[in-house]
């Protein structure tokens, strides 16, 4: 037994129901993205969007309870009898559910379970599908002109159960009616409103995979939905609206007309560098999927450490600093501060910085950047040194081990400066998510793949290994990394620069 598990025998831990909402990381509450990050076993079932699945810590357990209408991968008392097992190893366990958990999610049974079995829990409200998909979708479920009420119904019934509807109720009420997980029966609910009275042409929607790249939406008729629903062939999950709120579909539709709706991207660059990338691409309509396939860490090496330790007690002899990102940045200064040193002993010495992003960084410092290139790569940053820097000047570059040689080519065409190359931090390929990247990647969903460097395209093709790549369309930042995309196989384009407008504008 491990100690981790010894540990924790004897020790009962906690279950959060946690509701993740109809699909979009957007609309994750502030309390689940917490939990997300601060919990140790994750329980997730089908309905969770991918756009939240991208978002699952790497480094916690993973439990797929992944259920579907008629496809039950795990029944719900196993799932119960998992929420207890985990709990009682001394876990925190995040049950992630779609949508709300307490509507028609099934919480109420699994809180019965471990109230039964004495586990503490805390519920954690979701976004309702019921709600935020016709939103998305321009259909607003009550309107002061049109209806006062809205009634949720769930389409599907419990195996061996008859139908339990009461369509002469609903008809009744007057109100928007919303259907959940009711696309496999949409013939029955529409036949079982009109027999109840509903008239024929009262508007009728049912919307696919709302609030994601995937949405979809149909307006019809009761009477002529179905058979537009078949035609159209929609798939689950859709939900189905029925009243005179879905007349106003067209007019009030807003997600579809933003720049990137329809877009389902890819980002491979470490979460914590491209968060402002992500949240750019969400805010002009793209479902983001953040798989990062490398990771910047420090040097753990004792001889390579030490060999930096020296060069830093030599900062004096150097004239020029160059920066090629913006964790070499953060690593350069974290150093100087481990070797008692601090900001005074760059005092004498001009910086240079391969873009925007890494200029941003060195600002955070209280250093303003004297070398930018126009166009942000290594090749155009040596080259503007090698033309500008007097003779005889020291440079050091502080940069990954697996820096690119373009930078050194440059420089080495004037043979009069003097440069040391030295790695501050290590890049390293990460392996763990080539399940979740495969899974998002194999059904042709992704419509791109975005590059911020030759290393992720090269952490890609490790983690993605046999893959037709004629599929991928990469989109790269700087030409260089666009050329290892090509060789492996990929479609690529190539943002001038890295910036968020550029990439942006390369994915549309």
């Amino acid at each position: 037994m491990c100690e981790e598990r010894r540990e924790n025998m004897g020790k009962t831990g906690k279950v959060w129901l946690v509701g993740a909402g109809p699909g979009s990381a957007d609309l994750l509450t502030v309390k689940a993205r917490s939990l997300l990050d601060t919990g140790d076993c994750i329980v997730y079932d089908r309905l969770v969007g991918r756009e939240v699945l991208a978002m699952l810590p790497p480094d916690k357990e993973w439990i797929d309870v992944g259920k579907s209408a008629g496809n039950h991968t795990v029944p719900q008392s196993e799932i119960n009898q998992i929420l207890v097992r985990e709990a009682r190893l001394g876990k925190k366990v995040i049950r992630l559910k779609g949508g709300d958990p307490f509507l028609f999610g099934r919480g109420g049974e699994e809180v019965e379970a471990l109230c039964e079995a004495k586990i503490p829990f805390e519920v954690v409200p979701g976004v309702s599908s019921s709600i935020a998909v016709p939103a998305y979708q321009g259909i607003p479920v009550t309107h002061r002109d049109y209806v006062s009420s809205v009634h949720i119904i769930t389409g599907h019934q419990r195996a061996g159960k008859e139908e339990g509807i009461d369509y002469e109720a609903l008809v009744r009420t007057g109100g928007t009616l919303v259907f959940l997980m009711g696309v496999g029966a949409l013939e029955e609910i529409m036949e079982g409103l009109l027999h109840a009275g509903m008239n024929g042409d009262m508007p009728a929607a049912v919307l696919q995979q709302g609030t994601t790249a995937g949405q979809r939406r149909i307006v019809a008729s009761v009477a002529t939905l179905a058979k537009e629903a078949r035609r159209q062939e929609i798939r689950t999950p859709s939900i189905i609206v029925v009243g005179e709120v879905c007349r106003l579909a067209d007019q009030f539709s807003w997600y579809d007309k933003l720049p990137l709706s329809g877009e389902r991207i890819v980002v491979t660059r470490p979460s914590e560098r491209g968060f402002k990338l992500q949240e750019q691409l969400r805010s002009l309509g793209a479902e983001v999927l953040s798989v990062p396939v490398i990771r910047t860490v420090p040097v753990a090496d004792h001889a390579r450490a030490a060999a930096i330790r020296k060069e830093l007690e030599r900062l004096g002899e150097y004239e020029v600093l160059v920066f090629t990102s913006a964790y070499g940045v953060e690593r350069f200064f974290e150093l100087l501060l481990e070797a008692g040193m601090d900001i005074r002993h760059v005092s004498h010495m001009r910086f240079a910085v391969i873009g925007q992003g890494t200029c941003e960084a060195l600002g955070k410092r209280g250093i303003r950047a004297d070398y930018m290139p126009d166009q942000y790569d290594g090749a155009s940053l040596g080259r503007l040194l090698a033309e500008n820097i007097r003779e005889e000047a020291r440079i050091l570059l502080a940069r990954s081990s697996i820096g690119g040689s373009e930078i050194l080519r440059e420089l080495e065409k004037n043979p009069r400066l003097t440069f040391t190359d030295l790695a501050v931090y290590d890049t390293r390929f990460l392996e763990g998510q080539t399940a979740r990247l495969r899974s998002f990647m194999e059904d042709g969903s992704v419509t791109k793949v975005v590059f911020t460097s030759s290393s992720t395209v090269e952490g890609f093709v490790r983690m993605l290994g046999a893959f037709p790549y004629d599929r991928v369309k990469a989109v790269c930042i700087g030409r260089k990394t666009a050329q290892t995309a090509e060789k492996a196989g990929m479609q690529a384009v190539s943002a001038r620069n890295a910036t968020l407008d550029e990439i942006a504008a390369c994915v549309g």
